[in-house]
């Protein structure tokens, strides 16, 4: 059984209130004369306090293309994705030469040598080590990457395998563009990384909790169409469809109930949800399709507010923050979720 033996989480170097937001975004995004009460009313909703930002403020009017917004995501995905890893190994009590597979989630950004490759020699990584750079999975790659470490780790249970994610969400911001889709993702996304180190069943680890009991994967029909990015000349332009809290309501109830029924559990069983914030609309579907109790999905909410929805990272913060705050009693089941771009969801079993 994969044990997950450390979790850390990281955030980039600029943290903003989210009225400082706002009025960037009404600089960079809504053209002279044009009524900013809409754009002040969604990032009002968002229910998010702060966020943290890879570049300062003033910097993002002057990214003018794409290739400029990639160099700066390749320099802030790499010194942000050392920092997660080193810091998750050394919670872990294990060296950089203990790793043997590697894994590394974004959808901010793309590079070729891939961010995972150029962490290596810094990180001081052994040179045979095993990698896996994940692209397009969007908000749900955190769950998913623990998913796919549990995979490789039950075939090769001697092993130690990490997931990185980097997600700089705030270099996909359109300048220009006044869409709801656009100032919705302007209201919600900010900037992180997140390391998680797994130990296989064999492996001997200093702290190793929770384990992975098992994993759901489920992608949904005819729904390519609800999120995900349009490339454009510009870089990364956001789909976001609203119809997104009633795919959650439609499917996501049966999907966990059956999963848990496998494992002779019912949602009553599950002692703490680790839910991705994927944003307000999205978590209150979530709370009303699981019926969930009143405060099951605090730690999220709180994460949602303090740090804003990081993408694939936001999940794993929730993870860290869980088992810091929550301590759920050891021996009982937990459920970690994510959705994202398919539309599709992931499911990971927890023993605590």
């Amino acid at each position: 059984m994969t044990r997950i033996a450390a979790v850390h989480g990281a955030l980039a170097p600029h943290r903003h209130t989210q009225r400082e937001i706002t009025d960037m975004v009404a600089r960079v995004c809504l053209t002279e004369g044009t009524d900013r009460r809409v754009l002040d009313r969604l990032h009002d909703s968002a229910k998010v306090s702060t966020r943290h930002t890879a570049l300062p403020l003033d910097a993002y009017a002057g990214l003018d293309d794409f290739g400029a917004v990639n160099d700066a995501f390749i320099a802030g995905a790499v010194s942000l994705g050392a920092e997660a890893v080193a810091a998750a190994l050394d919670a872990a009590g294990l060296s950089p030469r203990d790793v043997d597979l590697l894994m590394f989630t974004s959808v901010t950004g793309i590079a070729t040598p891939s961010v995972d490759a150029r962490l290596v020699g810094p990180l001081g990584l052994r040179p045979d080590v095993k990698r896996v750079p994940v692209f397009g999975l969007g908000c749900v790659a955190g769950a998913a990457g623990i998913a796919r470490l549990h995979d490789y780790l039950l075939g090769r249970p001697d092993d130690v395998a990490v997931l990185l994610s980097v997600e700089l969400c705030s270099l996909t911001f359109q300048r220009g563009d006044a869409s709801p889709a656009n100032l919705v993702a302007s209201a919600l996304f900010g900037d992180g990384a997140a390391a998680v180190v797994a130990c296989g069943a064999r492996r001997p680890a200093a702290a190793a909790r929770p384990a992975v009991v098992d994993t759901r994967s489920h992608l949904y029909p005819d729904s390519e169409h609800v999120m995900g990015w349009d490339i454009t000349g510009s870089g990364f332009r956001v789909v976001l469809d609203a119809s997104v809290p009633d795919v959650v309501r439609k499917n996501l109830a049966a999907d966990v109930d059956a999963f848990l029924a496998d494992h002779g559990l019912r949602r009553e069983n599950i002692t703490a949800w680790v839910c991705h914030p994927g944003g307000p609309k999205v978590l209150e579907a979530v709370e009303e399709t699981l019926e969930l109790p009143a405060g099951a999905l605090d730690v999220t909410w709180s994460s949602l507010a303090d740090v804003g929805n990081l993408s694939s990272a936001s999940v794993l913060h929730v993870l860290r923050d869980t088992l810091a705050e929550r301590r759920p009693p050891a021996g009982t089941a937990g459920l970690l979720l994510a959705m994202g771009p398919g539309f599709c969801s992931e499911l990971v079993l927890l023993r605590w």
